[in-house]
């Protein structure tokens, strides 16, 4: 059992014209020995976004705390704290904060984590 603390870790910073304001915390991967999936914490300040786009693995979120939107297909989906969201392989789509940012579990395969 592997048991962790999110201060235990130095976030890594994405802000590079892709993705904005998002600060990705890897809390569970293949580097401790799970076997299959990767479990992540995304931390998006108001008005960030993860990169729009699509890739041939499903993964499931969950927001913590904070609002916000799917883009998917140039279509808006509002999303909140307590919603969980499943996103097929192949599907389009982006993570938009609110004006008071968002933070949210990110579960994927391991190779959907890099």
């Amino acid at each position: 059992m592997i048991i962790k603390k999110k201060g235990d870790f130095n976030p890594i910073i994405k802000d590079d014209g892709e993705s904005k304001s998002v600060r990705l915390y890897p809390m569970i991967t293949a580097k401790d020995g799970a076997p299959n999936f990767a479990m992540r914490l995304f931390e998006i300040g108001p008005g960030g976004h993860t990169p729009g786009h699509r890739h041939d693995w499903e993964h499931e979120i969950y927001i913590i705390e904070g609002r916000g939107y799917v883009l998917k297909d140039n279509h808006k989906i509002d999303i909140e704290k307590d919603d969980f969201i499943y996103i097929e392989p192949l599907e389009s789509h982006q993570l938009i904060a609110g004006e008071n940012g968002m933070k949210m579990i990110c579960v994927v395969p391991n190779k959907g984590h890099s």
